[in-house]
């Protein structure tokens, strides 16, 4: 009898332990969910900074940017002649960007006319690199200057928005393929 007393203790021994063990799995596996999903959110945070700072370079890169023709050096201030020269050229600078499409489009003042040679400067919407696919986008506000003439010459700006596709992870790109 004293036997079994013993065994019985034992196996209670060995169920407790399995018991907590599982616990303390079902405990770490909870915790290390709440962990994972705090870095999905992180990874977004960070791939939308990304986004808006290579916005803001891309607004500043010799290419766009107005430089000293505007007699001041100025933040996020785009040259209206470099754009359309440039879209004209894009096949030349299209690997330069890693980027799925650029856009410049007036906000004030307002027009969904596509610029062209012929319409140029009165139109509202400049596709420097068309919009390829599926992305997300991103945009900064901007200063988009030109030389005006009237009576004599003169720097004119008007409010704009760069915007800017990025093409979607290479995983989902495979899956649309």
């Amino acid at each position: 009898m004293v036997n079994k007393k013993a065994q019985m203790k034992i196996q209670q021994t060995a169920f407790m332990l399995i018991a907590l063990t599982l616990f303390f799995v079902l405990v770490g596996l909870f915790i290390l969910g709440i962990s994972f999903s705090n870095l999905q959110a992180k990874k977004e945070t960070l791939e939308e900074k990304e986004a808006m700072m290579l916005v803001s370079k891309l607004a500043n890169s010799p290419e766009f940017t107005c430089g000293q023709a505007f007699d001041i050096e100025r933040a996020d201030c785009v040259d209206f002649d470099k754009i359309m020269v440039l879209k004209e050229r894009i096949s030349e600078f299209s690997e330069l960007w890693d980027v799925s499409g650029i856009q410049i489009r007036k906000i004030y003042p307002a027009s969904e006319e596509i610029c062209t040679t012929s319409n140029y400067p009165d139109c509202g919407l400049i596709e420097i690199l068309p919009n390829e696919g599926m992305g997300n986008d991103a945009s900064t506000f901007i200063s988009l200057c030109r030389k005006e003439k009237d009576s004599y010459a003169y720097n004119k700006c008007e409010i704009a928005q760069l915007i800017v596709r990025f093409a979607q992870g290479e995983e989902q790109n495979e899956e649309t393929q």
